[in-house]
C-alpha cells in the first residue's frame, strides 16, 4: 500500500498481527534505524515472554541499533524529542511502554502528563518516527482491575499519539488498513460526454452504455450480451431512478455509482449502503401488535424485518416489480463432470422461449425473466477460470444489469443460474474463502434416470482439489478467487448483487452461484450481504455452509431440486402475502375499548351492601399458630 508523504506514522494491530513486520518493512531501506525496544525483559519465569523478545532480537538487521527505555518509562519522550532529522526511528512498542509505566515501581506518578509529553514530542520529532501499538479496544472489556486500567491507558496513548502522527495504519492479519489520512476515492478514468459516452478497450471503441440488446466484446469477454426479458420492459436509458407513485420507501436516496460513465473500479473497501437499522425493529414491533387469531407469521416474521429495513418504513409493501436473471456460463474440465453436452444451452434456449421451469414460474408470480450470457470459464484445475480483464468486465456487467433492472422500475431482483459445472465452481469459491472442504460441500450428481453418478461425482470432487492446490500459493483477494477459481457466472452475479446493493434493491437468493457470489461480494463490499435474502437451501451443502457463512437463515425447508432460482420463485408468492397481511392488517383493539363497549352509560352502579364481611387479617393473638380465614359467621369487624 502507498503511504507516500508521511514523517510519523502509527501502526496499530492485534496480537500476532504482523504490525511489527509491517512496521519494520516500512523503514528497511534506510541506512540505519535507531530501534526503541519499551518492553521490560522477561524474567526467569516467564520463557515464552524471553522468546518473543530474542525473536524480535533476531529479525532486526546488523546496522540497526537498539535503544531500551524499560527503566525510565519517562526517557521514551525524550528520545523521540532530540531525534536528528536525519535519523530513522522505530519505536516497539507502546502497550510495553504502557504495562512500564503502570508498574508500581514508577509510581505513583501524573501518568496524563507523560503521555501528553510523548504526544507532543511525536508532533514536533524532527525524524522519520515509526510507532507500533497493539489496538485492544476490540476485545472484550477484562474482568480484572488491572486489565482494565491497561486497556484504558492504552487506548489513551493510541489516541493521543495517533492525533500526533502524520498516519495512521491498522494491520488486520497481516494485511494494512490506511486509517489516517484517509484513503483518496477512486477518480473516475473518464469524462462522461454530453453524446453517449464511449471507451476504449484493447483499442476498440465500446458504448459505455451498452443496454441488455448490444452485443459488442467488452474488455476481451466475447460474450456478455444479454437476451431481452421475456415479461420485463426494456430498462430506460436514464440513469435516475425511476420514482414510485407513493412514498413507501422505493424513493429513498440510492447510491447511484454509474460505472458505465465514469468508469469505476470495482475493488475490495468500497462504501455502499445499508438497509435502514431501525426500521427492520420497528417492522417486528409492530407485528405484534396486529389483529391476529394466533401468535403471528411465525419465521416470515424476518421477511417483514427484511423487506422493512431494505424499504426504510415499518410498514413495508409487497414486491411488485421482480425480475429473474439467469445466468447462463459454463465451465469446462472435470467441474463440469457428468453432465450432458448442451443442457444449459437449451435450457437457456427455453427459458428465452418462455418455457421450462423457471419460466412458467416466473410467469405465475408476475415476474420478468432475463437470459444473460457469462463467458464459459476455462478448466479450473489446469488454470485460471478467467483472465483478469474478463473479471473486471463481467462485474461491471452484472453492476450495469442491476442499474438497468432499478431504473425500469424493479423492486427486487433473484439470481438464477442454469450453467454446466456450477456447482463445482461455486464449491472451489466456497473452499477459497470459508475453508471448506469440496467432498463436503459437493452435492450428489444425479444422472437424468434418477442414478447417483459417484464417478462424476469424484471427477470434481478433483477438479477442485487439484484448483485449490494449484492456487495454494495465490492471492486470495475476491477478484483473484474470480479469475482462478469462480467464472463468468459467478463474476456476474457478483457485480449484481454489487449494484444491487448501490441502488439499495433487496436480491433473493436460492443456489450455489448465488451464495458464492455473496461470499465473493462481502470481500469487496461487506454491506453487500446485507441487501440478501435466502429463499431456501434446497438441502444442497454448499449453500447450507455458505449461508452460515453469510448469516443468512432460509426462509423454508422445501428441498426443491428444479435449478437454481425456482426455489425463490417457489417462495415469492408466500413472501408477498406475508407482506401484503402486515400492511393491510389493523391494530388488535384495546381490552379497555372492548369492556367499554358492553357498558350502558345509564346503567346505575350496583348498591354496596352494608353487612358484607370484613376480610381483613386478624391481628396475631399471642404465640401459637395464627389463621388468615375469615371470622365465623356473624362476627364482625369493629
Amino acid at each position: 500500500m502507498s503511504l507516500d508523504g508521511w514523517n510519523t506514522l502509527l501502526v496499530l494491530g492485534g496480537i500476532r498481527s504482523g504490525k511489527s513486520e509491517f512496521a519494520e518493512a516500512l523503514v528497511a531501506d534506510a541506512v540505519s534505524v535507531r530501534y526503541v525496544a519499551t518492553a521490560a525483559g522477561g524474567g526467569d519465569d516467564d520463557a515464552e515472554w524471553a522468546a518473543r523478545i530474542a525473536a524480535h532480537r533476531e529479525r532486526r538487521p546488523e546496522t540497526w541499533s537498539t535503544e531500551e527505555t524499560a527503566d525510565d518509562p519517562r526517557r521514551l519522550a525524550d528520545v523521540i524529542a532530540h531525534a536528528r532529522p536525519d535519523e530513522t526511528l522505530l519505536v516497539d512498542d507502546l502497550g510495553g511502554w504502557v504495562t512500564v509505566l503502570l508498574d508500581p515501581a514508577h509510581q505513583p506518578a501524573d501518568d496524563t502528563v507523560t503521555v501528553a509529553e510523548l504526544a507532543a514530542a511525536v508532533r514536533d520529532c524532527p525524524a522519520r518516527l515509526v510507532l507500533v501499538s497493539p489496538e485492544v479496544g476490540l476485545s472484550l472489556v477484562p474482568t480484572t482491575p488491572l486489565g482494565r486500567a491497561f486497556t484504558d491507558a492504552l487506548g489513551a496513548v493510541n489516541r493521543a499519539v495517533a492525533d500526533a502522527c502524520d498516519a495512521v495504519v491498522l494491520v488486520v492479519a497481516g494485511q494494512p488498513v490506511r486509517l489516517k489520512p484517509a484513503a483518496p476515492e477512486h477518480a473516475p478514468t473518464a469524462e462522461p460526454s454530453p453524446e453517449r459516452s464511449t471507451a476504449t478497450v484493447n483499442g476498440t471503441a465500446v458504448p459505455a452504455q451498452a443496454g441488455p440488446n448490444d452485443a459488442r466484446p467488452v474488455d476481451g469477454v466475447a460474450a456478455l450480451p444479454a437476451s431481452p426479458p421475456v415479461t420485463t420492459p426494456e430498462a430506460p436509458a436514464a440513469s435516475a431512478p425511476v420514482p414510485a407513485a407513493d412514498d413507501t420507501g422505493w424513493t429513498a436516496p440510492t447510491m447511484t455509482l454509474p460505472v458505465a460513465d465514469t468508469g469505476l473500479v470495482i475493488q475490495p473497501g468500497m462504501e455502499l449502503p445499508m438497509p435502514d437499522d431501525y426500521a427492520g425493529p420497528q417492522a417486528v414491533e409492530r407485528l405484534a401488535t396486529l389483529d391476529v387469531p394466533g401468535t403471528g407469521l411465525g419465521v416470515l416474521e424476518q421477511v417483514v424485518s427484511f423487506a422493512a429495513a431494505t424499504q426504510g418504513t415499518p410498514t413495508p409493501a409487497p414486491w411488485q416489480s421482480v425480475r429473474v436473471l439467469l445466468l447462463h456460463g459454463d465451465h469446462d474440465g472435470g467441474s463440469a463432470a457428468g453432465a450432458r453436452a448442451g443442457e444449459s444451452a437449451r435450457r437457456a434456449e427455453a427459458a428465452r422461449a418462455g418455457q421450462g421451469v423457471l419460466a412458467r414460474l416466473a410467469a405465475e408470480s408476475g415476474a420478468g425473466l432475463q437470459v444473460v450470457e457469462a463467458p464459459t470459464a476455462a478448466a479450473i484445475e489446469h488454470g485460471p477460470a478467467l483472465t483478469a480483464e474478463q473479471v473486471d468486465a463481467a462485474l461491471r456487467y452484472g453492476w450495469r444489469l442491476a442499474e438497468e433492472a432499478v431504473d425500469a422500475g424493479v423492486q427486487l431482483l433473484v439470481v438464477a443460474a442454469c450453467g454446466a459445472g456450477t456447482e463445482a465452481a461455486a464449491a472451489a469459491v466456497l473452499a477459497a474463502t470459508a475453508g471448506a472442504e469440496a467432498p463436503a460441500v459437493l452435492g450428489r450428481v444425479i444422472t437424468e434416470n434418477g442414478e447417483i453418478d459417484d464417478v462424476a461425482w469424484m471427477a470434481r470432487c478433483a477438479a477442485v482439489r487439484d484448483a485449490l492446490h494449484r492456487t495454494r500459493r495465490a492471492s486470495r483477494d475476491a477478484k483473484d478467487v474470480l479469475a482462478q477459481l469462480g467464472g463468468g457466472d459467478i463474476a456476474v452475479a457478483t457485480g449484481i448483487l454489487l449494484g444491487a446493493t448501490a441502488r439499495r434493491t433487496p436480491v433473493l437468493l436460492d443456489g450455489p452461484v448465488g451464495v458464492a457470489a455473496g461470499l465473493v461480494s462481502r470481500d469487496l463490499a461487506g454491506q453487500a450481504r446485507h441487501w440478501c435474502m435466502l429463499a431456501d437451501h434446497g438441502g444442497h451443502p454448499a449453500v447450507k455452509l455458505a449461508s452460515d457463512v453469510l448469516g443468512l437463515s432460509p426462509l423454508a425447508q422445501l428441498r426443491l431440486d428444479l435449478g437454481e432460482g425456482a426455489n425463490a420463485l417457489t417462495v415469492l408468492p408466500l413472501l408477498r402475502s406475508a407482506l401484503a397481511l402486515a400492511a393491510a392488517l389493523p391494530p388488535r383493539p384495546s381490552h379497555d375499548t372492548a369492556d367499554a363497549g358492553d357498558v350502558d352509560a345509564t346503567d346505575e352502579p350496583d348498591p354496596v351492601e352494608e353487612d358484607e364481611p370484613d376480610f381483613r387479617e386478624p391481628e396475631p393473638a399471642g404465640p401459637g399458630p395464627t389463621s388468615t380465614e375469615p371470622a365465623e359467621q356473624g362476627t364482625r369487624a369493629g
